[in-house]
């Protein structure tokens, strides 16, 4: 195991009623980082999660905790500490005495947990609201105490279990940078648990993206974003276009029609693929300067860009530009060798 990895998953098997839910996991995740577990609903991340926090236990594999294997170890005596989507304040103590339950429970003398409590506090921008009572709270208030609850113990690894569920977009916003800011400033292992691509890609040092119980890839989140290892991992993280091309041969890729130089190698010759573009990467012209023609079939303005339909050859091409194009009218599209990212073709039953 690498040095600085805290937590390694070996192997790790689970199965409910039967049905495979996680299917022979391997992972490390380094101490101090923020790692985001990312996919869609029922792709295992939260069972992972709940692997780690010893409330589910593998039917094979191993859990290992700074290298020593932690299976049979009850969650409360793990070095981890858990955040819920649902925050599970008590509802008849306040707000000091909800962050200070877990001191108090080991008997920590006051002054100390006066001390600590409001060093809490001041970490989640609630000082000044110790005494209030947490039924009155707005959402985004409530998920603080539960964060300042679960890092009073000083853990060394926090997991997040969808936390920003149940606000809206603003303070979700607004709590993904408080989030990271306050991982950076403690320097405590999140691991974080997330549908959302937009959360994964503002907080992770490391993003790793999940698909029917199946690790697909692991990365920082620009690697991910710029280098998806298939068509799954490019289709759920951001927008991208997906057609099918023929590998002609290293650095020659056959789609839309006709035959574009690319930078990647190693496939068979006329080996079908996946061809991927992001739709920031696609450049209009004028139809004469175009790589390919098409039509603009729609365009929509986003705030920051428009994105812009145009059908070429049965395909619809999804762009985002700056510039306006008018509907009806014919185009030229665009696109360097470096932006054209190559992908063996997933099995049908991987789909």
């Amino acid at each position: 195991m690498e040095n600085d990895a805290i937590i390694r998953l070996k192997d790790i098997v689970v199965e409910f009623d039967g049905e495979s839910v996680l299917r022979h996991i391997d992972l490390d995740i380094r101490n101090h980082e923020f790692v985001t577990l990312l996919g869609p609903s029922g792709c295992g991340k939260t069972t992972t999660l709940r692997i780690i926090g010893g409330f589910v236990n593998p039917k094979s594999g191993d859990v290992f905790f700074d290298g020593k294997r932690i299976n049979d170890l009850p969650p409360y005596k793990r070095e981890v500490n858990t955040v819920f989507q649902k925050y599970a304040l008590f509802p008849n103590l306040n707000v000091y005495e909800n962050i200070a339950f877990g001191l108090r429970l080991k008997k920590v003398p006051d002054e100390e947990i006066r001390e600590r409590v409001f060093e809490m506090l001041d970490l989640v921008n609630m000082r000044g609201y110790e005494r209030r009572d947490v039924n009155l709270l707005s959402g985004g208030q409530q998920q603080r105490v539960a964060i300042a609850r679960a890092l009073i113990n000083k853990p060394q690894v926090l997991l997040l279990d969808e936390p920003l569920g149940a606000l809206d977009l603003k303070l979700r916003k607004e709590m993904q940078i408080e989030l990271k800011k306050i991982q950076r400033e403690t320097k405590i292992t999140f691991i974080y648990v997330t549908h959302d691509q937009e959360e994964a890609l503002t907080m992770s040092d490391t993003v790793i993206v999940m698909r029917a119980g199946e690790i697909q890839q692991i990365g920082t989140p620009i690697d991910i974003y710029n280098e998806p290892v298939n068509a799954f991992v490019a289709d759920f993280i951001g927008e991208s276009n997906i057609i099918d091309g023929v590998m002609k041969k290293d650095y020659l890729i056959n789609f839309a029609g006709r035959d574009f130089d690319c930078v990647d190698f190693g496939f068979e010759e006329n080996e079908p693929v996946d061809v991927v573009i992001r739709p920031e990467d696609i450049k209009i012209s004028e139809p004469e300067k175009g790589q390919i023609t098409g039509k603009v079939e729609s365009i929509i303005f986003k705030g920051v860009h428009y994105e812009i339909v145009v059908s070429s050859e049965g395909f619809d091409w999804k762009i985002h530009s700056t510039l306006y194009e008018e509907p009806g009218r014919e185009v030229g599209l665009s696109v360097i060798p470096d932006d054209i990212h190559i992908m063996h073709k997933m099995a049908e039953a991987e789909k």
